[in-house]
């Protein structure tokens, strides 16, 4: 883990209920599939954050969005992490929920059905300048960008940090939803932003390029460091239009790979924080997604 760093880390994020079913082989249409079944804290924004967290970053702060019937809990679970967290609670809409369909088979790959409730709901109304106070980097969860509301929120934060100097990194969060948007409008939405961290599959659909090295390449030109996470194939580090090296993964023996990207994302952001160069903060986000993989749901252990 990273030593500790001077200044914040502050997530603006989604906040959601996990319940992760993981079952062995096809789901059998019209009839049963037997799963173990779990429910758990989740969402990008919070899982990144108890990551940077669980990785040595002593202050990280967690701008999220919940409903009325599970805001206590999240926010006992995020304390239990060493996040604070900030929750604003939504008067009408629950929190979100998301059914992870993993199957136990050698990848453990996932599928997500999302219902993103209160996460969705943020407005511009929710952010202040004063959440930036002692913070020294600014990260979004790319899922901000789904609804015209919490873009509207990300936009606000992202000017406000630029105008206070703050770097920011954005995670681009989901392939499917991207789509949806589009990507030159993703590619607009994301002016200002210093760090991007695509995963392979988002990197290629961002540039419509099939080799991730040459896509990681290509989104280093409009925005100055892309780091590409590449799950059992390690991360790309690409700035300037360059690739500038290739960090090799940590092995792992896979039980669920829901939320490896955020502990990646998470333990890189605390390494930068500690002084990291890209390369090194990348190494750092590898051994967590391997960490992460061989946990059941997107969290750390919680510290004792």
């Amino acid at each position: 883990m990273t030593t500790e760093a001077n200044g914040a880390l502050l997530v603006v994020g989604d906040v959601v209920t996990d319940v992760v079913a993981r079952h062995r082989g096809p789901l059998a249409p019209g009839t049963d599939t037997a799963a173990a079944i779990r429910t758990l804290p989740g969402g990008a924004g919070a899982n990144v954050a108890c990551w940077a967290a669980h990785w040595g970053c002593a202050d990280v702060r967690l701008l999220g969005r919940v409903g009325a019937d599970a805001a206590a809990w999240h926010e006992r679970e995020l304390v239990a992490s060493g996040v604070q967290p900030r929750l604003v609670v939504d008067p009408e809409a629950a929190t979100g929920t998301v059914i992870c369909l993993v199957d136990t088979g050698a990848a453990a790959e996932r599928t997500f059905l999302t219902d993103s409730g209160a996460a969705l709901r943020f407005d511009p109304d929710d952010w202040s300048d004063s959440l930036l106070d002692g913070v020294v980097r600014l990260h979004l969860s790319g899922y901000l960008l789904f609804s015209e509301p919490s873009r509207a929120l990300a936009a606000t934060a992202v000017e406000s940090a630029r105008a206070r100097g703050v770097p920011v990194s954005l995670d681009p969060a989901s392939a499917g939803f991207l789509v949806e948007l589009g990507v030159d409008r993703f590619l607009a939405l994301v002016e200002g932003v210093d760090v991007l961290l695509p995963s392979r599959d988002e990197a290629c659909l961002l540039t419509g390029l099939p080799d991730p090295a040459d896509a990681a390449a290509k989104l280093s030109r409009h925005v100055p460091l892309v780091i590409t996470k590449q799950g059992a194939e390690g991360a790309l580090v690409a700035h300037s239009g360059t690739i500038h090296a290739r960090v090799p993964a940590k092995s792992a023996v896979p039980l669920d790979t829901t939320g490896a990207g955020d502990a990646f994302t998470g333990a890189f952001l605390a390494s930068l924080l500690a002084g990291a160069d890209p390369e090194e903060a990348a190494r750092e986000g590898c051994r967590a997604g391997a960490r992460a993989v061989e946990r059941v749901g997107g969290r750390p252990p919680v510290r004792e």
